[in-house]
């Protein structure tokens, strides 16, 4: 079975109703989006980075899965397939995806702010002040912040490195070290990019361009890919 490995980002999920950062608008309009992302943000104002997450946090508990994150489930009939999200959603397991793995944290999820290996599952919506981990230190969202490192990179670069067919879906392919995956594909991997935008990429690689947003693409990608499979 033939390795499908997917990146996903923001235009993945903005068909559920999730807006990125810049598109929340409202109170957020006036913030700065290293002013509650971002390690110095959290030392400044923990009260106001873990209600930007809470509300996050609560528009994802009443969204769902779209057709896109759908589609790439029942690509798994016929391929091989892992994702890797720079999405800090949970709607690809949502849609029922076998293997994820997040670039840049999960916010469904908090950490301890003195020992980064003890994640907890976030019940509900909120985190709050006060809320502690076993060593008893505040919790965080379990996000990878602007200036920090990306913990998971390095085994994404090797998923990317094994793809038979790289499928990059809504992500602009500016936000570094993520952005620069698709050079690891191997040369004779069939590259697909879905996003109605413009993305510019490395003009030596062979890229089959969907110009849709995630839930037209995907189902023109699931045509293209299985038309001559059984």
């Amino acid at each position: 079975m033939r390795k499908l490995v997917v990146l996903s980002g923001a235009g993945m999920s903005a068909e559920s109703g999730l807006k990125t950062f810049r598109d929340m608008g409202g109170l957020w309009e006036q913030y700065d989006v290293t002013e509650v992302a971002s390690p110095q943000a959290w030392d400044a104002n923990q009260e106001l980075v873990l209600r930007f997450y809470n509300e996050r946090r609560k528009k994802l508990l009443e969204s769902e899965p779209n057709k896109g994150h759908i589609g790439l489930v029942e690509l798994e009939n016929f391929f091989n397939v892992e994702i890797i999200t720079q999405n800090v959603d949970d709607l690809h397991e949502r849609a029922g995806s076998s293997k994820v793995l997040h670039l840049h944290g999960e916010i469904r999820k908090a950490r301890s702010t003195v020992d980064p290996s003890l994640v907890y599952e976030i019940d509900g919506w909120e985190l709050k002040q006060g809320d502690r981990c076993e060593k008893g230190s505040q919790l965080r969202p379990h996000i990878v912040w602007f200036g920090e490192a990306v913990p998971a990179i390095e085994d994404a670069a090797r998923i990317t490195g094994t793809a038979d067919i790289l499928v990059v879906i809504g992500t602009s392919l500016n936000v570094y070290p993520a952005a620069g995956l698709i050079n690891y594909a191997p040369k004779n991997c069939e590259i697909y990019l879905i996003d109605p935008g413009d993305i510019h990429v490395p003009p030596e690689l062979n890229v089959v361009f969907f110009k849709e947003t995630a839930v037209n693409g995907v189902r023109k990608l699931i045509n293209k890919l299985t038309a001559f499979q059984d």
